[in-house]
């Protein structure tokens, strides 16, 4: 009822042009418009390149988090909550917030560089920086929820591994290349799925910093169907949602399977 149910309408409305009174079954015509419509293809291309960065990003980062964080170190209760605080904070104010800390001419970041004689550039007005910017900061609010997940993962490694390696004079090197990543596997199969699959459905984030600007630079694939759903295109719109679905699971579903295959390979 609330997941196979309005999958299935959205297949069928994909295929009409309907308002709230009225439906017309117009066959594929919204998916041919929808493919050809010039803001697409910029979506396409900026969705695969946000999901895969936020994700390898996430993966590489959360990884060396949690090992940090597991380690001896000094307030490390302290530094477990800064990490993941940002996790908690509503997506739409960090959005709003580094949207202003973003300005180019009054954001406390390039304020903050000037001080140091560094001019700094425009993060969400130079269209071949402004997506990257958005992905900095989607990093940096997801990166403590894979750090927790890499935590839970390696405090469950049993020790005597470690043990055993440092009698046979391996080093720190050979413990996390032997040992750590190899264990940690089943957590870094669970980032890549979830920081993949919010990073192709992303959409909260980029919209409250850039609304898909400037231009369509900074447009993915869920910005380009709110947009035809707020001129009023619903049936266009139901199209472009079931063309993400068919990309996240075209993408995930094959992922998934080859991760787990490897996993029981080990």
């Amino acid at each position: 009822m609330l997941f196979i149910a309005p999958t299935f309408a959205s297949f069928y409305f994909a295929f009409t042009r309907w308002t709230l009174f009225d439906v017309q079954f117009i066959g594929f015509d919204n998916f041919v418009t929808f493919f050809t419509d010039p803001q697409l293809s910029k979506g396409f291309t900026n969705t695969l390149i946000y999901g895969v960065l936020t994700s390898g990003l996430k993966v590489v980062l959360g990884l060396l988090l949690g090992v940090l964080l597991t380690s001896n170190i000094l307030a490390r209760g302290y530094l477990r909550a800064v990490v993941f605080f940002p996790v908690l904070v509503s997506t739409v104010g960090v959005g709003i917030t580094f949207q202003a800390l973003m300005d180019p001419f009054d954001g406390a970041i390039n304020r903050t560089l000037a001080i140091f004689g560094i001019e700094g550039p425009g993060w969400l007005t130079d269209p071949t920086l402004v997506l990257y910017s958005i992905i900095a900061v989607d990093v940096w609010k997801g990166v403590g929820l894979a750090a927790l997940i890499y935590m839970a993962g390696l405090v469950a490694i049993p020790r005597d591994y470690y043990e055993a390696a440092r009698v046979d004079g391996a080093g720190a090197w050979d413990n996390f290349r032997h040992i750590t990543l190899p264990l940690v596997r089943p957590a870094t199969t669970t980032v890549v799925i979830l920081s993949l699959i919010g990073g192709l459905r992303s959409f909260e984030l980029i919209w409250a910093m850039t609304g898909g600007g400037p231009g369509f630079s900074s447009d993915v694939v869920a910005s380009v169907i709110y947009k035809q759903y707020a001129a009023g295109f619903y049936g266009l719109s139901t199209a472009g949602n079931v063309v993400l679905f068919v990309l996240v699971s075209a993408i995930i579903l094959p992922l998934f399977l080859w991760l787990n295959r490897k996993q029981t390979d080990l």
